[in-house]
This record gives structure tokens, C-alpha cells and sequence, in this order.
């Protein structure tokens, strides 16, 4: 699957990767950690595929948009809201999450191939580090910029300019693989060649509205695309 210009031809030496929506299927348990923040504060549950459309720009504005559709309120039961959310989130955060298919088979081709990897997420370490450990995934990057790792998180360029120099490859020698419009906007920014997969969460966006050089079926064809560039 190709849709879009394709990924400039050349050797990458760095691919960095996008953690929701991208390499793991994490919003089974990001709705039922808001559903039970939401039964804490006397509100209806929301459906599932709702709230996978508040995914992707941090767990604060999953609170918020989850508070927002339940009726909002003052800023005081939205804080306890927030500590509720993180509460449950942490005590069962890799209950039903799994990575995606061809998520491994496309992290082993890349590092087959000498490519360093890393992981830029919008969500805060206390839950990234978790969540790559649990799903077999944290041995396959170099570094890990997470939502609270730096002053601006994605959509700003400033994520995947320090993650490319962690790695020590230059921007435009890193290929971004993400599913959301923040990944684009910040891959775009930062001078990176991106790629979204056509699964994950868009926030109610078309695949065709992000922009991304290309629409990848899978994080393993990401792999073959990147790997036959050179």
C-alpha cells in the first residue's frame, strides 16, 4: 500500500516511531481506565471508539476531552478526574494492549538492516517505559522521547530533532512512522521524511488529510520501504 509521493529515495540510518496507535494497539486499556475514572465521578461511560478519537495528544487531553463529553465542570473535579485516570491506568496498562501485526517482524528487519530505532510518544514516561517493557518492544530503541522528556512535545519539531541526534543521524536521514496528524505536522517541522499507517488513531481525521509521504499497510512494510530506499 502506497498512497502519497513515497519516502524520498536514500540511505536512512535512524527510524523513529510513534508508540498509540503506531506500534501498539493501547486504547482497550486507555478506555477502560476513563471509564472508571468516569463510574469514580458519579458520570456515563463512553463508548470505546469514542475515546480512541481523544487518543494521541497525551493523557491530559484524553481527561479533558473525556470530562468535556460527559458534561465538563470545575477545574478542581477535573484535577481529581486527572489522578483518578492516571490511577487505574497504571494498575492495569498493559491489560489488553498488544502491538500491531508485523510490529516485530518490522522492528527485526530494520535492526537486520543497522537502522537505529527510537520511540517519540506524547505519553508521559511513567506510562511509556511500562507499556515497551510489557509488550516485548523497549529493547529495540536507542531512546525513548516521551511526552514529559522535553519543554514541547508533538506537534513541535523539538521531539524528533532530539531523538535523530540521540541517535546521530540528521533529519532528513530519518524516516518518522506514525498514524497521526501530530506525527506528520511534527515530522514536517523537524525536516523528516513521514509515513502513517492506515489503523490508529486519527482523531476523526481521513488517512488521505494527514499529509505523510506515504500510507504504509503495517510497521513491517514501513521496514521494506525505509530498507529499500537506499
Amino acid at each position: 500500500m502506497t498512497v502519497g509521493p513515497g519516502i524520498p529515495r536514500r540511505r536512512y540510518r535512524a527510524a523513529l516511531f510513534d508508540l498509540d496507535g503506531t506500534l501498539v494497539d493501547t486504547a482497550p486499556d486507555l478506555a477502560a481506565a476513563a471509564n472508571r475514572m468516569l463510574a469514580d465521578l458519579g458520570r456515563p461511560s463512553l463508548a470505546e471508539e469514542s475515546i480512541r478519537d481523544f487518543v494521541g495528544k497525551g493523557v491530559v487531553n484524553l481527561v479533558s476531552q473525556c470530562f468535556a463529553a460527559t458534561g465538563g465542570g470545575p477545574d478542581e473535579e477535573r484535577a481529581r478526574a486527572q489522578a483518578s485516570f492516571e490511577r487505574h491506568y497504571a494498575a492495569g496498562i498493559a491489560d489488553r494492549s498488544r502491538p500491531y501485526p508485523g510490529v516485530f517482524e518490522g522492528l527485526e528487519a530494520l535492526r537486520r538492516a543497522g537502522i537505529a530505532m527510537g520511540c517519540v510518544t506524547n505519553k508521559i514516561g511513567r506510562f511509556t517505559e511500562p507499556i515497551l517493557e510489557l509488550t516485548g518492544l523497549r529493547p529495540y530503541f536507542g531512546v525513548v522521547v516521551s511526552g514529559d522528556t522535553l519543554e514541547r512535545k508533538k506537534p513541535h519539531p523539538d521531539p524528533m530533532l532530539f531523538a535523530a541526534g540521540r541517535l546521530g543521524a540528521a533529519p532528513a536521514d530519518t524516516v518518522m512512522v506514525g498514524d497521526s496528524l501530530n506525527d506528520v505536522q511534527s515530522a514536517r517541522a523537524a525536516g523528516c521524511p513521514v509515513v502513517v499507517v492506515p489503523y490508529g488513531y486519527r482523531e476523526g481525521l481521513g488517512i488521505g488529510e494527514l499529509g505523510a509521504d506515504a500510507v504504509v499497510a503495517s510497521v513491517e512494510e514501513a521496514a521494506r520501504s525505509i530498507t529499500m530506499a537506499a
